[in-house]
């Protein structure tokens, strides 16, 4: 089993959702007592988040280059980056490690596509929604990326800020959220890629008429995944 690391707290609610998932995909591939050999760099959010909605895009990047340093020199095979809107400086992180970065669209992709889904509805911080480094490696892959109307991008983005990523789980919100991805199915979304890593701590399948890709789920696989190819 090679070992994982992982770049976290962004924000820690869905950093922890990692570890869990990870985790238990482990003791469910070789026994109850089993557990995954990872290495979690948890950084601060809140220079992060400042960055971010400061456009210093490569002041947060520094902060998570230097994570994905030092992970590699803890002895970690691969980095899982456990936030969607900062792979928007994927390039600068990969460029500065030896090791493989497992991109989170990749595997989310890949989910639609093994569904038989072509048009995909992109749910997210606003950063993921509106810019293309999501989008781009998903229409790669063939996909059709629809993305809520403006107003809904705002109440979105608000929701995972304001609300998921300080662990408040609202009824409410939950409404404008299915609201949303009832907007997306008529206009002929045939799945909802969930791409933000804290929107599964509200949105589960039952809430949804559509199938979810929840990309924390679906990178968390793929990082066992990594962990176990070796030896399969």
């Amino acid at each position: 089993m090679r070992t994982i690391g992982l770049i976290g707290g962004m924000s820690w609610e869905s950093s922890a959702e990692y570890y869990r998932l990870i985790n238990q995909q482990v003791r469910d591939r070789l026994g109850p007592l089993r557990s995954a050999k990872l290495l979690m760099y948890s950084v601060d959010f809140g220079p992060v988040e400042q960055a971010q909605h400061a456009g210093r895009w490569d002041d947060a990047a520094a902060i998570l280059v230097d994570a994905a340093q030092r992970l590699q020199a803890g002895g970690a095979e691969c980095v899982v980056l456990c936030t969607n809107t900062m792979h928007k400086v994927v390039g600068q992180i990969q460029a500065a490690i030896e090791i493989p970065f497992l991109h989170i669209a990749d595997p989310a992709g890949q989910a639609a596509l093994d569904a038989g889904t072509l048009r995909v509805g992109l749910l997210g911080t606003a950063f993921t929604m509106e810019e293309d480094f999501l989008k781009e490696r998903l229409t790669a892959k063939g996909l059709t990326v629809l993305v809520p109307k403006a107003d809904e991008r705002q109440a979105v983005h608000r929701i995972i800020y304001d609300e998921l990523c300080v662990g408040v789980i609202s009824e409410a919100s939950r409404k404008v959220y299915q609201q949303v991805i009832e907007s997306l199915t008529r206009r002929g979304a045939q799945a909802i890629i969930l791409g933000c890593t804290e929107i599964g701590l509200l949105i589960k399948p039952e809430h949804s008429a559509l199938p979810l890709l929840d990309t924390t789920e679906l990178h968390a696989q793929a990082a066992v995944a990594f962990a176990f190819a070796l030896g399969e």
